[in-house]
C-alpha cells in the first residue's frame, strides 16, 4: 500500500486527542471495577464462600480482601465519572478546551440545558440521571472502607449491584426516539457488548487480587478456590458468548467487508482489538480444556497439594496474563472513532429478514458450541490422570 493511499484512507479518520483517550479508557476501566467485581462477588465468590469447602478463617480473609477492592472500585468510579462527564460537555455543541470543560458551574450548565427540538427528554437530564446513580453506586462502595459497613458486606454489594448496572444502562437512553429497529438493536446489543465485557474482566480482576491472600489461608483452601474457578468459569462463557455475539453485529455496523479491516484506519484499529479478544478467548480455552480438568482430577482424588498450586499459583498466573490483555483493549477502544464503511465511503449497514435470521443461527451455534465447551471441559475431567489404572 502506497504511503498516498494510506492518506486517502487515513483522511475519513480522526485521531482522539489524548484527554479523550484517557477519560474513555478510565471510564470502562471504572465499569470493571464496579460492575464486573459486584457481580462476579454475588454470583462466584459468595456462594462458594457459605460451601462446606470454606473455613471460617478463610472466608474472612477473603471477604476483607474483597471489601477493599470494591472500595477502591467505587474511589475509582467517582474520579473516572467526572472526567468522562466532563469530557461528554468538552464534545458537545460546538465543543471546547477539555480544561474548561472540568469546571463544575459549566457542568452543572450542560445538564439543565433545554431538551432540543423533537426530542422526549433533554440529554443533559439523561446525563444528571446517569451521574445520580453513579454517586450512589461509588457511595455504597466506598462505604466499604469503614470497618463497620464491611460488617454488612453482601447487603452494600448486593445494593451497588443494580446500581453499577444503571450506571451505563441508563446513559444508552435515547433523548429522541430511535428511527428504526436497527437503532435498537444496536442500543441493547451495544450494552450487552459493555455489560459482559465488564463482568468478565473486572471478575477475573477480582479473582486474581483474591488470589494475592494465598498465603494467609489454610492448606485447605484448594478446595475452596477449586469452586471458585468453577463458578467463574460459567460466568465468563456466557460473558464470552455475549461479547461475541453483540460485537458480532457491531463489527458488521461498521465495517462493510473483510479488506476494510486491513484498508481502513478504523479497520485496523478493530482488526487488533479483535486479535486481543481473540487472545482472552484462547487463555479462557487454556484454563477449560487444560486447568479446570486438572482441578477436577486434584479435587476427586484429594491431592492437597496439588490442588493448592494449581489454583493458587498456576490459575493466576493465566488470569493475569489476561487482565493484561484486557488492559490492552480497553486502551484501544477509544481509537475506535468513526467508522469503516464511512472511510471506504461504503453505504451504511441496513439489515434485513435474511441477515437477522444468519444472526440469530450464528447466536444458536455460538450457543451450542459453548454448551459442547462446558460438556468436553467435563469429560476430560472425569479421564483418569496419566500413568493411574
Amino acid at each position: 500500500m502506497t504511503s498516498a493511499h494510506l492518506a486517502a484512507t487515513a483522511a475519513g479518520y480522526t485521531m482522539p486527542p489524548l484527554w479523550r483517550i484517557l477519560t474513555k479508557s478510565g471510564y470502562f476501566l471504572a465499569l470493571c471495577g464496579a460492575i464486573g467485581a459486584t457481580v462476579t462477588y454475588a454470583t462466584t465468590v459468595r456462594p462458594a464462600l457459605r460451601t462446606p469447602e470454606s473455613t471460617p478463617e478463610d472466608a474472612a480473609v477473603l471477604r476483607r480482601r474483597a471489601a477493599g477492592h470494591l472500595a477502591w472500585a467505587g474511589l475509582v468510579l467517582l474520579a473516572a465519572g467526572y472526567f468522562q462527564l466532563a469530557a461528554r460537555l468538552a464534545r458537545a455543541g460546538k465543543g471546547m478546551p477539555f480544561t474548561d470543560a472540568l469546571a463544575p458551574d459549566r457542568i452543572w450548565d450542560f445538564l439543565r440545558v433545554p431538551a432540543a427540538k423533537g426530542a422526549w427528554i433533554a440529554q443533559g437530564t439523561v446525563y444528571l440521571v446517569q451521574n445520580a446513580v453513579l454517586l450512589l453506586t461509588a457511595g455504597t462502595l466506598i462505604a466499604l472502607l469503614l470497618p463497620a459497613a464491611r460488617r454488612h458486606l453482601d447487603a452494600l454489594v448486593f445494593t451497588a449491584l443494580p446500581l453499577a448496572l444503571g450506571v451505563t444502562l441508563v446513559a444508552a437512553v435515547p433523548a429522541t426516539a430511535p428511527k428504526d429497529a436497527d437503532r435498537v438493536v444496536d442500543l441493547v446489543l451495544g450494552q450487552v457488548h459493555i455489560v459482559s465485557g465488564t463482568v468478565w474482566l473486572g471478575g477475573l480482576a477480582l479473582l486474581a487480587v483474591l488470589a494475592g491472600t494465598r498465603r494467609r489461608l489454610g492448606s485447605t483452601a484448594g478446595l475452596l478456590w477449586a469452586d471458585i474457578w468453577r463458578r467463574f468459569s460459567l460466568v465468563a462463557m456466557v460473558c464470552v458468548g455475549a461479547v461475541l455475539a453483540s460485537g458480532l453485529w457491531i463489527s458488521w455496523k461498521h465495517v462493510g467487508a473483510v479488506g476494510q479491516l486491513w484498508t481502513t484506519t478504523y479497520g485496523l484499529v478493530l482488526l487488533v482489538k479483535i486479535l486481543l479478544v481473540a487472545g482472552l478467548v484462547a487463555a479462557g480455552g487454556v484454563n477449560q480444556f487444560w486447568l479446570m480438568p486438572r482441578i477436577a482430577r486434584a479435587r476427586r482424588t484429594d491431592a492437597t497439594g496439588s490442588l493448592l498450586h494449581l489454583t493458587l499459583r498456576h490459575f493466576p498466573k493465566v488470569v493475569w496474563g489476561e487482565i493484561v490483555l484486557g488492559l490492552a483493549v480497553l486502551a484501544v477502544v477509544p481509537f475506535l472513532s468513526g467508522s469503516a464503511r464511512a472511510e471506504a465511503g461504503s453505504p451504511q449497514a441496513e439489515s434485513t429478514a435474511g441477515l437477522l435470521a444468519a444472526g440469530a443461527a450464528l447466536v444458536l451455534t455460538l450457543a451450542v458450541s459453548l454448551y459442547a465447551t462446558a460438556k468436553t471441559s467435563d469429560a476430560l475431567a472425569r479421564r483418569p490422570a496419566a500413568g493411574t489404572p
